[in-house]
């Protein structure tokens, strides 16, 4: 099964770092986090990935092409240009990189990959966004309710401290805990190729009509991730993304286990999530 990554937009909110290259190129302990969720992937079995590229995506394609050339030991004869990999830790994945435009929006690039996608169920996701999520219980979930897509709902993590006061006193400081109620979209995807149905021209937003007549047809069904959950959006995301992994615990290199509520109703809106 394939994952299409999104992964052209311009991260107009990151620009202190997407000047040079892709949001999703911008590194968690000198590793872009593009590779953090590939690594989730492959971890799980899912080994074949389409990159939609648009801003910066020559940044993408040269890292990929020399992947194979930085991350191996080799022995090299400069006369002749002869060279023999002496060790190579390259994972055993399929990666295609491919152009979907600079301007194109996430449901136009979506549907620019169909002729490589063809009549299998894929996934999708977005090139700035991390969880524990467990990806086969994804795809089983999806498989069990027969519809056209999925959507991973997750509750957004809180953006300022928490108090918890008695009369003047505070009794307990939470910071930036877990919102505990309202679920959002979490950007993992799974879709059957009726899908591509929905999806117009380049200027076509997946996270709008096309997801909101999916909803009102009865199409869109939503799993619930009560895990760990946390987008790249900002300098300070990056920094406590930066901060888990040097903490040795990062949580989305150990995905979680069939995290999800067992009665998960259709969506019937894409506002519902958000509710």
């Amino acid at each position: 099964m394939k994952a299409i990554l999104l992964a052209g937009g311009f991260g107009t909110r990151l620009m202190e770092e997407t000047i040079a290259r892709p949001k999703p190129m911008v590194e968690i302990g000198g590793i872009p986090i593009l590779v953090h969720i590939m690594q989730l992937y492959a971890s799980q079995g899912f080994v074949d990935f389409i990159i939609a590229c648009g801003y910066r995506g020559d940044f993408i394609k040269d890292y990929f092409c020399n992947y194979p050339i930085k991350h191996a030991d080799w022995h090299v004869n400069l006369r002749t240009g002869e060279r023999r990999v002496l060790h190579s830790a390259v994972p055993d994945w399929n990666v295609w990189v491919i152009d979907t435009g600079l301007t194109t929006m996430t449901g136009g690039r979506i549907r620019r990959l169909q002729r490589h996608i063809g009549d299998a169920t894929f996934l999708v996701t977005y090139g700035d966004g991390l969880a524990d999520i467990d990806l086969n219980a994804l795809v089983a979930f999806h498989r069990g309710h027969g519809k056209l897509a999925t959507i991973t709902a997750v509750r957004p993590p809180a953006r300022f401290g928490c108090l918890d006061l008695e009369g003047d006193r505070v009794r307990n400081f939470a910071e930036k805990p877990q919102a505990s109620d309202g679920w959002i979209n979490g950007g993992f995807f799974v879709f059957e190729p009726g899908v591509f149905a929905y999806l117009t021209d380049d200027s076509c937003v997946l996270e709008r009509e096309p997801m909101e007549q999916l909803a009102r047809s009865g199409q869109l069904m939503a799993y619930r991730h009560s895990g760990f959950w946390q987008p790249m959006d900002t300098v300070r995301d990056r920094q406590q993304l930066e901060n888990l992994w040097n903490s040795g615990a990062a949580p989305w290199t150990r995905p979680a286990v069939a995290r999800c509520d067992a009665g998960v109703r259709p969506v019937r809106n894409s506002r519902e999530l958000a509710a």
